[in-house]
């Protein structure tokens, strides 16, 4: 288990899902895993809550440093692929956060 867990949360509209997933699990996902100090990436999208303006998917990286999601490397990796252009600008309701494992 990785010391750092990076949590990033986004909403993308309907129309575009089916190539949200596919180019996440396809292009970002591996290019992020090459990442040195990246170990895994784990998807989810919500099913319920009790706290409204969630973001629907998340994903959770493994990672060994906080500062980690900021570096050039974690940037060149992220900014391959169809991702930059086809995903990212219609991302909405987007949040990051780091948490540190305790126990």
């Amino acid at each position: 288990m990785a010391d750092y867990m990076y949590l990033v949360q986004m909403d993308i509209p309907a129309e575009l899902e089916d190539d949200f997933n596919r180019i996440y699990d396809t292009q970002h996902v591996p290019n992020i895993l090459t990442v040195p100090g990246v170990h895994s990436c784990t998807r989810y999208r919500i099913q319920s809550g009790d706290t409204d303006g969630v973001a629907k998917y998340l994903a959770v990286y493994e990672i060994d440093s906080p500062n980690l999601p900021n570096t050039d490397a974690w940037k060149a990796a992220s900014d391959k692929g169809d991702w930059v252009t086809q995903i990212r600008p219609f991302a909405t309701n987007r949040s990051r956060v780091v948490y540190k494992h305790v126990a």
